[in-house]
Formats: C-alpha cells, structure tokens, sequence
C-alpha cells in the first residue's frame, strides 16, 4: 500500500522541558487501520495532534505523500479528529454539534443538513438528531463525535483513546462499528490506545511505543482477515496475539 503520511525524525520538547517525543519516525499505509499503543505519557497523544497539525514539532517534519500538500500548521483538511472525550457544545443539539465543522468550512442549507444526516446515519443515531447531550448515554455522545469528525468525508480518521471511558459492553459495541464503518469507507486510522486487547481487536498493525520519550519499539502485524466479530474476540489466534504484543509492550517500556 502506498504511504499516506509519513513522520520523519519527528520529536517534541514541551517548553516546561519535558522531551514526549524523541526521532519518532513511522509511515502510515492508505487504507490501514493502525494502532498507537504505548504506556500512559508516553507521547502517543503527542504524535497523533502533530499529524493533526495541533501541535508543532520540535524536529523533524511530517510529509503527505499520498494527499494534496498540507499547510505548514493548522492541520489537513483531510482528516477528522476524534478526542477521548466527546467535547459537544451542551447547549447544541446533536445535528448542531456534528454540523459544526461544516459552518466553519462555509458549507450551510440543504447540502450541510444532508451530511448530517448521513453522518448521524452511519453512526446510529437516525433518530437523535434533536437530542441535547445531556438526554445521551456515553456511547451515542461518543457516536456524536464520530459523526462530526466524519461529516467532512475525511480520507484519514485519527482517534486519540475515544472509548476508554466506556463500559466493557459500549466499548465493544464501538469496537465493531468502528470496523464497520473503516471497511465499507475505505479510509485510513490512526487509533491511540493503551489497551493490549483493544489494539489487536481493532488493528492490522500495532506500533509499539516505548516509554518517554517515545519512540517506535516494535511493528507488530496483526494478519487476521476481516470482518471481525466476537468470536474472534475468544480465538486461540486473538490470545496469542495478545500475548505477542503485551510481550512486545513490556520489552519497551523495561528498554
């Protein structure tokens, strides 16, 4: 597959002076869903805001091989970014909230509500477009923020943790629609996590990022075909799995 977005050497020196990032150098293939996967601290945030061009590097430089050039800071205009928390306007309904980054982008009238819908369909939530946040679960207020960052059509979807806040069962239930969506979308993630069993489920490639400041420790392969599903979830092969990577995890951060 060719590359999407490739960092080069790419570190980050915060001005209180703590290093997060140190040479990370990594490529990201179209069309891949790959997973960050690093202890806590260990940059990984850091690494997805700087392709989002939310944050500056120190060093290095971020290139866009497989899109139109990017500006220099202030991010693509190809991709959508999904925080660990949902961040909705309280006082926004959920239509509101998702059609924001199409009034920032001067889309309005017939052609903004009927990205809304879509963006609200593929996610679920056909019927809530009228909803507060305050009248959502935890789930459907994460599905809100999907549906924002995906109401641009972006070609290249980063989420920083968006379900560790979630329930076993809600996470799971995101897990597979997330799946879905990537596969019927065709679009590139990037996906932060710092769950071993999450990042296998979900990937067909994990970097491993040691402690800070982070760099890449291991490139792990997850060769299993999709559609994925629960059974995959109690497999012989998603144990093994498991265990390769959380051996892989526990090298990089002793290292």
């Amino acid at each position: 597959m060719a590359a999407l977005v490739r960092l080069q050497d790419v570190s980050k020196r915060f001005p209180n002076g703590t290093l997060a990032l140190d040479r990370l150098t990594m490529t990201i293939e179209a069309g891949s869903f790959v997973s960050l996967l690093g202890p806590s601290g260990c940059g990984k945030s850091t690494a997805l805001r700087i392709i989002a061009g939310l944050v500056r590097p120190s060093g290095g430089r971020v290139d866009w091989p497989g899109l139109p050039e990017a500006a220099a800071f202030g991010g693509h205009p190809e991709l959508g970014f999904v925080f660990q928390e949902p961040t909705l306007m309280p006082w926004a309904t959920a239509a509101a909230n998702v059609s924001l980054p199409l009034r920032v982008a001067g889309i309005r009238g017939a052609e903004a509500d009927r990205r809304v819908a879509e963006a609200l369909a593929m996610v679920g939530l056909e019927g809530f477009a009228r909803a507060f946040p305050r009248e959502l679960s935890g789930g459907m207020k994460m599905r809100v923020s999907i549906a924002r960052a995906l109401v641009t059509r972006p070609k290249l979807l980063l989420l920083d943790e968006p379900f560790a806040a979630l329930d076993e069962i809600t996470r799971f239930r995101l897990n597979n629609d997330l799946l879905d969506l990537w596969r019927r979308l065709c679009w590139t993630v990037v996906f932060v996590t710092h769950s071993v069993f999450e990042s296998v489920y979900l990937s067909n490639r994990i970097l491993v990022m040691s402690g800070r400041p982070g760099r890449i420790a291991a490139d792990v392969p997850i060769a299993v075909p999709y559609p994925r599903d629960d059974g995959f979830r109690v497999s012989d092969d998603y144990a093994d799995l498991c265990r390769v990577v959380s051996n892989r995890l526990h090298q990089a951060i002793a290292a």
